[in-house]
């Protein structure tokens, strides 16, 4: 397990980092823009700071929603249970998951509970209320089986320095 000897502030600021990531993976806002912009968010390079919240949501909408069908999909299903296994089996595992600790999406969330943005905010709940292994379990049986495909796919497709740095950080703190 490869945080389970986290304890106190190291576990609250990788809780927070979860957090932040999640945040950053969901459709870009000028909120987003302007924390990345005013160095709230470390290890930013430059010339993501300099983009437009505007060329960030046509990327977005590019790269994880399209027109027809997203070159990069940011679904645990579609990267486990095969191309057209939305809500498949490992979207119902992720939802045991939620349900287990009394949790279901926002109302105003409109995506599915497999969704990237969605595993990091559990993850970070886990970290701030369960004991380390517990988050490392899930990490394992969901996020860690299908993000390092998921996040090559962006870093390969990409084309702002916003999502290859978001990709590449990332898979940093998912490693641990």
């Amino acid at each position: 397990m490869r945080n389970s000897v986290l304890e106190g502030d190291d576990r609250g600021r990788l809780a927070g980092g979860y957090s932040v990531l999640a945040r950053c993976w969901r459709q870009p806002t000028a909120d987003l823009l302007a924390a990345v912009s005013d160095g709230t968010f470390e290890r930013i390079e430059p010339e993501v700071a300099e983009t437009s919240v505007e060329d960030l949501r046509v990327e977005y909408a590019r790269l994880f929603v399209g027109p027809a069908e997203p070159v990069c999909p940011p679904y645990e299903s579609l990267y486990r249970d095969g191309d057209d296994a939305v809500l498949g089996p490992s979207t119902r595992a992720v939802v045991t998951w939620y349900r287990s600790y009394g949790l279901g999406l926002e109302p105003e969330w409109p995506d599915l509970p497999d969704h990237i943005a969605t595993e990091l905010e559990f993850a970070a709940y886990l970290l701030e209320r369960e004991d380390p292994e517990t988050c490392e379990r899930f990490l394992d049986e969901h996020p860690r089986l299908w993000i390092e495909e998921f996040l090559d796919d962006v870093e390969r497709e990409t084309r702002e320095p916003y999502y290859r740095a978001l990709a590449t950080m990332t898979a940093a703190a998912i490693d641990g």
